[in-house]
């Protein structure tokens, strides 16, 4: 996950979540604890499986009137409750049926009076009466009961389970923006991902290359580098562009300008991995930017100009409102509550005159994500066409940003006034607010889960897996009512049936794997319903204990199948900086340690040497040193993946800057400015900062990816396919 803030989250004013004149002593005695359950609103929780906690009143009821449901006064709560039982009893049908395939009929239809008749019309518009033998899709069913009563519901007919990863592999985990090349410019982008990819698989015969979230940014000044708080997560964000890989720019006509571009990219890509500068994606935007006004002056021929065309036809109104939203926020600012009342609403004559009069404008915006999503195709086939049998793994956001143009466009499934986070629990006792507006599961249910859907179908054009943050939204998430507390909130449900019978149908369709992050408190059940399904889940060796024994950590046998393991994450300290403590340094000196620094370093030292112990003792340390944890650190890293390689886990992942020793997480949790999230380049063991070149030129990291190395696998790990640099000029000449 992210790190938890609350910026974007407007702590003052009225607060249109928490409806005015409540007296919440009033509603004591009235089952507002019944009308909450119908709506899948808690009441209470468990914080630990021996501890439950109750909801405050005030967050109910603030839920409720964000779900449209009005509990502010005992008569309130009385009629509120009545419409509910009178719906559900009278209605035939749910909004959203699933079918898993080789299951009997679900409740919903088995529990239909006897001779209601059902007539399916199938998503490729055939009828059909009847449910047997229908092909997996999203459908329609209309359920015509013997008393004349008509019930209507999206059936959403689904594989029973995910196929698995094709056998076991090993993959590396990297933060895209980090991995510099010494032809990105200031930031690594999808050229260094491809690059990474074919050395990868042709060299290691490594399976995948998992990445961090690569959706639209919200613009700023500076734009939130944290890729969990997007503007957007249907669309790619431009940034991620290898401007010269686009066929255009080889025709720019205004080449003075286009060499004046690359230069001012090679001095920035210069003040990142010769300088030790922190990454700025503001100016690299502003670089791609300005040459992509260039290249986008080329009219495109025929055969691009017909792919293009079937793109937007793909897409269609979500991409024509999402390039809208791109030139409003140039001309207004990115948060579209501030924009004028006509344009706060995507579907207003206002917003139509603005998008005719911003043409150009939204063609651009368009045209890049066009662009975009085709160098993300074009990454994944380069990981295949390396022997990757899954390729590149990316990750869902579990949210958007407020102000972005997912929050914009799609303002009828989102729950006004309110954020999602977690709750108080044995890691924060202040919960968290993630400053993300939750989809109403109401909203979505009506809707057959739409938005949902059509975010799936955009991540398998080009995800070999689909990695889902916090993967226990599916099932659940933390409400906080705007203006309170995390503290303050409680658990709203989503029909996870559905979203897990979509996820597996989108999947299989794709050919794809599903990895669910679910580390952290998670409900009973969860588990085990997503690896029924085929969803893989996360396991990180540090966590990896018997809490329900004796504390200690879990020997290799006893992880389970159906996970990508790892030795740690981006929201983690690395393995280098675990070993030798320095992650406890470092929260040392930003002031996060909430017990003396000698106690944390005795903790996290006791924690190594357990782990170690079990190295030893499994005979995967093979040059055992003879000083304390760290003192022969990069033996004990091979060690650790060794360890990994011993688990029956399907999919093994290593973090790429633990390949050359870097020591600095790429995220710290419950910091902000005071650290720098999400700008760091990889780094070696001093900090300096490691280019695509010379990384995979490593001895360091080729003697750890010798540790996972295939048997089968051919070549070693050299770096010659990506040691010479160029740049096309016009007609595909030097610019260099």
């Amino acid at each position: 996950m992210a790190a938890a803030h609350d910026e974007g989250v407007s702590r003052s004013g009225a607060d249109p979540s928490r409806p005015a004149g409540v007296d919440l002593s009033r509603l004591a005695g009235v089952d507002l604890s019944r009308l909450a359950g119908l709506h899948g609103v808690a009441t209470s929780y468990r914080p630990a499986p021996d501890r439950s906690a109750t909801v405050p009143a005030s967050a109910v009821v603030a839920v409720l009137a964000a779900l449209g449901v009005d509990a502010s006064t005992p008569d309130a709560v009385r009629a509120a409750l009545a419409d509910r039982e009178r719906e559900l009893r009278e209605r035939l049908l749910p909004p959203t049926v699933v079918q898993w395939a080789g299951d009997e009929s679900p409740a919903a239809l088995a529990g239909l009076p006897d001779g209601t008749r059902l007539r399916v019309e199938t998503e490729e518009g055939e009828e059909r009466d009847g449910i047997a033998d229908l092909p997996t899709g999203v459908h329609r069913v209309t359920a015509l009961a013997p008393d004349g009563r008509t019930g209507r519901a999206h059936l959403i007919v689904a594989p029973s389970r995910l196929p698995g990863p094709p056998g076991r592999s090993h993959g590396l985990l990297v933060q895209l923006y980090s991995l510099l090349s010494r032809r990105s410019w200031g930031m690594g982008d999808l050229g260094d991902l491809g690059e990474l990819a074919g050395w990868a698989g042709r060299t290691n015969g490594a399976g995948f290359i998992q990445v961090n979230p690569l959706h639209a940014a919200v613009p700023g000044a500076p734009t939130d580098p944290s890729p969990y708080r997007p503007s957007s997560r249907r669309f790619p964000d431009p940034v991620h562009l290898r401007v010269e890989d686009i066929p255009e720019f080889a025709y720019v006509e205004d080449r003075n300008r286009l060499h004046t571009l690359l230069e001012r990219a090679g001095r920035l890509r210069a003040d990142v991995l010769d300088k030790g500068a922190l990454i700025d994606r503001d100016a690299v935007w502003e670089l791609k930017r300005e040459a992509l006004e260039l290249v986008l002056e080329v009219p495109l021929g025929p055969g691009r100009q017909a792919a293009y065309d079937d793109f937007r036809t793909t897409h269609g109104k979500a991409l024509d409102d999402h390039a809208t939203w791109c030139a409003l926020a140039e001309t207004h600012g990115s948060d579209w509550h501030r924009w004028p009342d006509g344009l706060r609403d995507p579907g207003s004559a206002a917003t139509a005159r603005a998008r005719t009069g911003l043409a150009d404008r939204v063609a651009f915006h368009a045209r890049l994500a066009w662009l975009t999503d085709g160098q993300l195709r074009a990454a994944q086939r380069v990981a295949r066409e390396a022997g990757m049998p899954v390729g590149i793994v990316h990750d869902l956001a579990v949210g958007v940003h407020p102000g972005g143009a997912d929050a914009w466009a799609q303002q009828d499934v989102f729950a006004a006034g309110m954020s999602i986070g977690a709750p108080p629990d044995a890691f924060n006792a202040r919960g968290q607010d993630w400053g993300l507006p939750p989809w109403r599961p109401d909203r979505l249910a009506s809707c057959g889960h739409a938005p949902y859907r059509d975010l799936l179908r955009a991540f398998f054009r080009y995800a070999g897996a689909l990695r889902i943050d916090h993967v226990m939204g599916l099932f659940r998430l933390w409400w906080v009512p705007r203006g309170g507390a995390p503290t303050e909130g409680t658990y709203v449900r989503y029909d996870a049936d559905a979203m897990l019978a979509l996820l597996v149908l989108e999947a299989t369709r794709a050919g794809a794997v599903v990895i669910g992050e679910d580390l952290g408190t998670v409900e009973p059940g969860v588990r085990e319903t997503l690896q029924r399904r085929g969803v893989l889940g996360t396991s990180v060796l540090w966590f990896e204990r018997d809490w329900e024994g004796d504390g200690r950590p879990l020997p290799p046998e006893r992880w389970r199948t159906d996970c990508l393991a790892t030795a740690t994450t981006h929201d983690l300290p690395s393995t280098a900086a675990r070993l030798t403590g320095d992650h406890v340094g470092l929260r040392d000196r930003l002031g996060l340690l909430l017990r003396p620094v000698a106690e944390e370093r005795a903790e996290a030292t006791a924690d190594t040497a357990q782990w170690l112990a079990l190295l030893g003792s499994l005979g995967l340390l093979h040059s055992p040193a003879a000083g304390p944890p760290g003192s022969d650190e990069e033996e004990e890293i091979r060690a650790v993946h060794r360890f990994l390689l011993r688990t029956p886990a399907r999919l093994i992942g290593v973090w790429l800057p633990d390949g050359v020793g870097d020591r600095r997480p790429q995220n710290l949790p419950g910091t902000w400015d005071q650290y720098p999230n999400w700008r760091l380049p990889i780094a070696d063991v001093q900090g300096r900062p490691v280019s695509l070149e010379d990384l995979v030129a490593s001895p360091r990291l080729r003697a750890l990816l010798d540790v996972l190395r295939p048997a089968g696998a051919t070549g070693s790990c050299s770096a010659s396919a990506i040691t010479a640099p160029r740049t096309r000029g016009p007609r595909g000449g030097s610019l260099t």
